[in-house]
């Protein structure tokens, strides 16, 4: 019998189901980004109108899904998802495009070839870290999964309107998971709709978690061999990908048209 070959497969963690089907797969992506939402409305990261989730399309990769503008996290339906040109032309879908996730979005696309899901919010505790101006720390196991991945858009020219803040946050990014966007919140990637939610929420609670410990006292950092470990255990797309997948189980359970072919 094999031995595993990542402290991933050790915990026993599985594998992402994977279509060579451009339908299913279309289909499939776009079931994570309404999903995506509801996950982040449950964790309370659904503040007015802003917010955004996209989706690379597997057949047209210059292109993406992402919710009309204004809809709420908690409501939009998988028929209003927009079909968005990388020139900000809507090819299919009901409802304006926010400005905004084109701008960030399709620039930070276009960047990272590999990238198929983004998303940005404007969560409380991210958006209050994003003020420290300071990169997060390894101060607990689940922070760890950013450990060396993730960087900092030190700049702040207000809203992202014009298509060369897109590039800068982009560069900004770089090859990382994660990028805080400085007195703003942060934005999250991955190479599946699936982990960048997962990254999005679990960096948001691992903000929360050093803002506490800092207003108590000063935290312990994890030694770097120890956080880079953990990072191995807890910061791969598998596991982004499984942790969202555990999470949209009651959601599944609670509104099953979501999910329905």
């Amino acid at each position: 019998m094999d031995q595993p070959s990542t402290i991933a497969e050790l915990a026993g963690i599985p594998g992402r189901p994977e279509s060579d089907d451009l339908d299913e797969e279309r289909q499939r992506r776009k079931t994570a980004v309404i999903g995506g939402y509801r996950i982040l409305s449950r964790f309370g990261l659904d503040e007015g109108i802003s917010g955004h989730i996209t989706a690379r399309d597997p057949e047209r990769p210059d292109t993406f899904w992402t919710a009309p503008f204004g809809r709420h996290f908690a409501t939009v339906m998988p028929d209003e998802l927009l079909h968005v040109a990388s020139d900000g032309t809507i090819l299919s879908g009901r409802g304006p495009l926010n400005r905004a996730a084109f701008v960030i979005h399709s620039k930070v696309h276009e960047a990272r070839p590999e990238v198929v899901g983004a998303v940005h919010a404007h969560g409380l505790q991210g958006k209050a870290f994003s003020s420290l101006h300071r990169l997060l720390s390894p101060i607990t196991q689940d922070a760890c999964a950013f450990h060396d991945d993730h960087s900092m858009y030190e700049e702040y020219h207000g809203v992202a309107l014009d298509e060369e803040e897109g590039r800068r946050i982009a560069q900004a990014l770089g090859a990382n998971k994660a990028v805080i966007l400085t007195n703003h919140g942060h934005l999250t990637v991955g190479t599946s709709v699936e982990s960048a939610v997962w990254w999005y929420v679990s960096m948001e609670r691992s903000m929360q978690a050093e803002l506490t410990a800092r207003a108590a006292g000063e935290p312990v950092v994890l030694h770097d061999k120890i956080a880079a470990q953990t990072y191995e255990a807890v910061g791969t797309e598998k596991v982004g990908w499984f942790a969202y997948s555990t999470i949209i189980q009651k959601i599944a359970a609670e509104e099953p048209e979501l999910f329905a072919a």
